[in-house]
């Protein structure tokens, strides 16, 4: 999984991810991860690993003879067409020329309009702020700890890829289950995942034209969730046990 390379060609570059729910185990380690990177208080998510078959953790779902188990990672789309954006009415949502959607937390005014817009119900409200990163033992001195009442989300670790390096959740995957790169690039490896594993976008139907693509499982199970759009026949987005 190698780190991308800055594109020299005329378009700019534009970070994407994509997400192989073939590999996906449910582990949560880039659920924790995060947290610890970026500060996170109690109760607080930027990426959260969901179970496709019901409202429990690990709800087992199939049929006796043939059960499965379906994870779907869920974290900021970083859309092209971000929801959130236009509905700020202080300008604090904002998408670098990269495509990375972020958060100017000083401007941030917490009215939660942003949460409101957002069709992944990705974006969390700091209702409060972990400690300090000079008090934390774990988390990265890079990351600012959040604010009170403002709103926060997953903003592709920008200050890891800044630096030449890869998102946390890419990092510690124990799957290899995510890939990082430059959508813009036909030749780079989420753009080759796209065209040849038929990776897809959630809601593609909102609009919004999410940088963040899911491969999904090839095995046949009952559509149960309204994840119809991104799931293919005889396939769907999960993790099957036999």
């Amino acid at each position: 999984m190698s780190k991308a390379k800055i594109q020299n060609g005329a378009r700019p570059r534009r970070w994407g991810m994509v997400i192989d729910l073939n590999r996906c185990i449910g582990c949560q380690t880039c659920s924790v991860a995060c947290k610890i990177k970026n500060n996170l208080p109690e109760g607080t998510w930027w990426n959260r690993v969901l179970t496709v078959e019901g409202d429990e953790i690990d709800q087992v779902g199939g049929t006796v003879e043939h059960p499965t188990l379906s994870f779907l990672p869920m974290a900021c789309q970083h859309c092209e067409e971000p929801a959130c954006l236009p509905v700020c009415p202080t300008g604090a949502t904002y998408k670098r020329e990269d495509g990375i959607v972020a958060i100017h937390t000083e401007d941030c005014i917490g009215c939660r309009s942003c949460i409101q817009a957002c069709p992944y119900g990705v974006r969390v409200f700091n209702e409060k702020p972990a400690k300090r990163p000079t008090d934390h033992a774990l988390g990265s001195s890079a990351v600012t700890s959040g604010v009170r009442g403002t709103v926060e989300k997953c903003d592709f670790c920008m200050d890891r890829i800044d630096a030449g390096g890869l998102p946390m959740c890419i990092e510690t995957c124990p799957a290899r289950a995510r890939f990082v790169g430059d959508l813009n690039d036909p030749d780079s490896e989420v753009s080759r995942l796209i065209r040849e594993q038929g990776a897809q976008q959630l809601q593609p139907e909102m609009g919004t034209n999410p940088s963040v693509y899911y491969i999904p499982v090839q095995r046949r199970s009952v559509h149960r969730t309204g994840l119809d759009s991104i799931a293919t026949e005889p396939s769907t987005m999960g993790v099957g046990l036999s």
